[in-house]
C-alpha cells in the first residue's frame, strides 16, 4: 500500500482519472493522449519490472474506478445490492481491469531490458512500437475474455470530433486506440528530450514533431472519404423514449401506465418506421393484448410502414431479449446475443447462481442467446441490423449483418443507471459503430441517449434525457463497404505484428548504439 502512495504513483492514478475526460459526455479528446503520455513518461523512468506493473495498475485503477463508477446505481439502487457491498464489488471489478494496464506495464519493463535500457534508439522502440503495440493487444483482449468488457477503450475517445476518428473506417475502434498511444508515446518523447533542449533543434525532436502532425493531419483528410454511397429514398423515422423509471419497469401494478404511454407516443408519430427501446414492452410477446398490437400495426401499415417493438419472446422454455417487427412487412424478430453476465445470464450457475437469486434483485436475468447469424429485419424499405443494449460494444459482431445491412438500430435501456455519464459514453459507442461501418445509426432508449448518429459518427439530433418524447427525423439508407467491414480487426492485428516485429528487429541498431 505503501508504494501505491508515493508520488508517481499517485501523478499516474490522477492521469487515470484524467484521461475519463476524454470519453463522453466530456469527450476532450486530446486529454486521452495526454494522459497515456504521463504514464509512458513514468514507465520510462521506472526501476524495475513490478514498478511499472504498479504504476500501470494506479493508472487503470484511477481510469475504471472513476470511468464505470456508475455500475454502483445498478447494482445498489436498483439491483437491491448494500452499499458496502456494491462499493467492494465495483472497486474489485475496477481492480481487475487495471490488472491489463499493470500487464502491459510489467511485460514492457521486462522486453526493455533486451533492448537497450531506457535511452537512445532503444527508448524510441519502446515508446513508439513496443508500448502502444502492448497497450493495444491488451485492449482487444480486455474485450474477448470472459465474454469481454470493452468499455473505456481509449479509441472511443476520439469519436467523433477527433482527426484520428478518420482512422476508424479503416482500423475500428482498436486501430484508433493505437494511434492514440503512439501519439502519447511521441509526447512522451518529446517530454524526455525536453532536459537536453532538443525538442526543436535535434533531428530526432524534428522528425517526432513530424510524425505526430502527420498522423494527426492524414486523420483529418480521411474524414473526407466517403466509403459507402446513399442508397434509395430519404426516411421518415420516429424513435421513442417513454422514459419509464427502473423501478417501475417491471411493476405490474405499472404495466397498464407503460403501454398506455408508448401507444399514445407511437401514435403520435406519422413516420414510416417507428422504434421502441430495449423492452419498451415490459411483457412477453404472447402476452401482448390483441387489441393493442393492433393499435400499432395499424399505425404505421398505411404508410408501408413497420415497427419495431423492444419485448421478451419465450419459445421451448427459453426466455430471450428480443425486437420484434409491426406494420406492412412480415413479422421478423431479432433476438439478443451477447449477453451481460449476471445482469441477463448466470456464468457457472451451480456456483454463482446464489449472487443473483439471493443478493442481486434483477428482473429477467437468465435469458438465452439468440444465435450470431441472424437476419437483418426487411422494414420500411430498409434492411435494418439491429443490436440490444451492450452488443453496439463490439464492433466485430455489427459487422456481421455488412455490407447487407443500409441502416443501424439500437435499442437500450440506461436506466438502470441513473443520471449518471454512462448513457453518454453508451452513445459514444454507437457513433464509433457509425464511422466504423459507414452506416447511420438510430438509437432508442428508455430514458437517454435517443439520437440519430451520421455516418461521420456525429449525433444530428438528440433527445433531452430523462424526459419523455418522439425524435422524428430523415435518415438514409446506405450501401458498400468500408475497410473495417471487410477486414474486422485483422488489419489492426497485423499492424500490431508488424510493429512488434519492427521492434524486435530494431534492437539490434539499440545495440549496435550501445557498443559502436
Amino acid at each position: 500500500m505503501k508504494h501505491l502512495l508515493s508520488n508517481k504513483y499517485i501523478v499516474v492514478f490522477c492521469a487515470g482519472l484524467l484521461g475519463v475526460l476524454g470519453f463522453a459526455p466530456f469527450s476532450f479528446y486530446p486529454l486521452a493522449v495526454l494522459a497515456l503520455a504521463i504514464l509512458f513518461v513514468q514507465w520510462q523512468h521506472a526501476r524495475g519490472k513490478w514498478m511499472a506493473a504498479r504504476l500501470g495498475f494506479a493508472f487503470g485503477f484511477g481510469l475504471f474506478s472513476a470511468g464505470i463508477g456508475w455500475l454502483y446505481v445498478a447494482l445498489h439502487d436498483y439491483g437491491g445490492m448494500p452499499m458496502p457491498l456494491a462499493a467492494i464489488a465495483i472497486s474489485l471489478f475496477a481492480a481487475l481491469l487495471a490488472s491489463f494496464p499493470a500487464a502491459v506495464g510489467y511485460a514492457q519493463a521486462r522486453l526493455r531490458a533486451r533492448f537497450g535500457g531506457r535511452e537512445g534508439v532503444a527508448s524510441n522502440i519502446v515508446l513508439l512500437l513496443l508500448i502502444p503495440a502492448l497497450w493495444v493487444l491488451l485492449e482487444w483482449l480486455r474485450g474477448l475474455l470472459l465474454t469481454g468488457f470493452p468499455w473505456l477503450s481509449l479509441g472511443y475517445t476520439q469519436a467523433a470530433d477527433s482527426p484520428l476518428a478518420g482512422y476508424a473506417p479503416l482500423l475500428g475502434v482498436y486501430g484508433v486506440s493505437l494511434l492514440v498511444a503512439v501519439s502519447a508515446g511521441l509526447l512522451a518523447l518529446l517530454w524526455l528530450m525536453r532536459p537536453r533542449k532538443q525538442i526543436i533543434h535535434s533531428k530526432q525532436g524534428k522528425i517526432a514533431c513530424a510524425i505526430l502532425v502527420l498522423l494527426w493531419l492524414s486523420g483529418a483528410m480521411l474524414r473526407a472519404v466517403e466509403w459507402t454511397q446513399p442508397e434509395g429514398e430519404p426516411l421518415k423515422v420516429s424513435l421513442l423514449q417513454g422514459n419509464i423509471a427502473q423501478g417501475m419497469k417491471f411493476d405490474e401494478d405499472s404495466l397498464v401506465g407503460t403501454l398506455e404511454t408508448y401507444r399514445r407516443l407511437a401514435q403520435s408519430s406519422d413516420a414510416r418506421l417507428i422504434v421502441m427501446p430495449e423492452t419498451a414492452l415490459p411483457l412477453l410477446r404472447e402476452e401482448l393484448p390483441e387489441n393493442y398490437s393492433d393499435i400499432l400495426r395499424n399505425q404505421v401499415r398505411d404508410k408501408a410502414g413497420d415497427m419495431l417493438i423492444g419485448l421478451f419472446e419465450r419459445d421451448r422454455g427459453l426466455y430471450y431479449n428480443s425486437v420484434v417487427t409491426l406494420g406492412s412487412a412480415e413479422g421478423q424478430s431479432y433476438r439478443k446475443n451477447h449477453l451481460v453476465p449476471f445482469g441477463e445470464f448466470i456464468p457457472l450457475r451451480p456456483v454463482l447462481g446464489w449472487l443473483i437469486n439471493e443478493i442481486l434483485q434483477i428482473p429477467m436475468s437468465d435469458q438465452a442467446r439468440g444465435g450470431d447469424r441472424q437476419q437483418v429485419l426487411h422494414v420500411a424499405g430498409q434492411r435494418v441490423a439491429v443490436d440490444i443494449c451492450y452488443e453496439d460494444a463490439f464492433g466485430e459482431e455489427i459487422i456481421r449483418y455488412l455490407p447487407e445491412a443500409s441502416l443501424l438500430v439500437n435499442v437500450t435501456n440506461d436506466a438502470w443507471y441513473g443520471k449518471s455519464h454512462a448513457a453518454m459514453q453508451h452513445n459514444q459507442l454507437s457513433q464509433m459503430r457509425a464511422l466504423e461501418t459507414g452506416r447511420m445509426m438510430l438509437r432508442a432508449t428508455n430514458t437517454g441517449v435517443t439520437s440519430i448518429i451520421g455516418t461521420d459518427g456525429r449525433i444530428l439530433q438528440m433527445l433531452p434525457q430523462h424526459e419523455e418524447g418522439v425524435l422524428t427525423g430523415t435518415v438514409q439508407g446506405y450501401t458498400g463497404s468500408t475497410p473495417y467491414v471487410r477486414w474486422g480487426n485483422a488489419s489492426m492485428l497485423g499492424l500490431i505484428a508488424l510493429m512488434l516485429a519492427a521492434a524486435w528487429r530494431l534492437r539490434h541498431s539499440a545495440a549496435w548504439q550501445r557498443t559502436g
